[in-house]
């Protein structure tokens, strides 16, 4: 299969993640938008994504606020990949689509988090992180959504 990771991925997508702490039963999302920029350098991609997390809070009421983060996704040694890191450029897990890779780990002590990408179109993607330990219990699912010019994917 021909298929570049980088080019696919160039752009503005919206996102909706659910996240599930299955040790206490909550449940909250997060709804925004994931921006993938060209570097300045070798053919890697800027991933920022901002938006609104929703989470219930132990007295019944929710707490809702802003949330972001991000990563520098490089070249692998195939187009079909590519390895995500931190900002500082500690290494977190490689993303493919590839049926082979699209699964990876990443031990962030003491818990182990497992990815699975899936493509499901040519604008739309998901991935799911579960994370089990001795501090988390979490189920995070995430789909991404390509977004047209002059869309924020926040229903404005």
């Amino acid at each position: 299969m021909n298929f570049h990771l980088r080019a696919y991925l160039l752009g503005r997508w919206s996102v909706e993640r659910t996240l599930w702490d299955r040790s206490s039963g909550t449940r909250g999302t997060f709804t925004g938008v994931a921006r993938f920029s060209p570097t300045d350098d070798d053919g890697g991609l800027d991933f920022h994504e901002e938006g609104t997390v929703r989470w219930p809070t132990p007295d019944g009421g929710a707490f809702t606020g802003p949330a972001s983060r991000n990563y520098i996704l490089q070249p692998a040694d195939s187009p079909d990949a590519m390895d995500m890191t931190f900002p500082d450029g500690r290494p977190f897990h490689r993303m493919s689509f590839q049926e082979a890779a699209s699964q990876d780990n990443h031990w962030c002590d003491p818990d182990t988090y497992r990815v699975t990408y899936a493509l499901r179109g040519p604008d739309e993607f998901s991935y799911s992180w579960d994370v089990q330990g001795p501090r988390k219990d979490l189920l995070l699912e995430s789909v991404l959504r390509r977004l047209g010019p002059g869309t924020d994917g926040l229903g404005s």
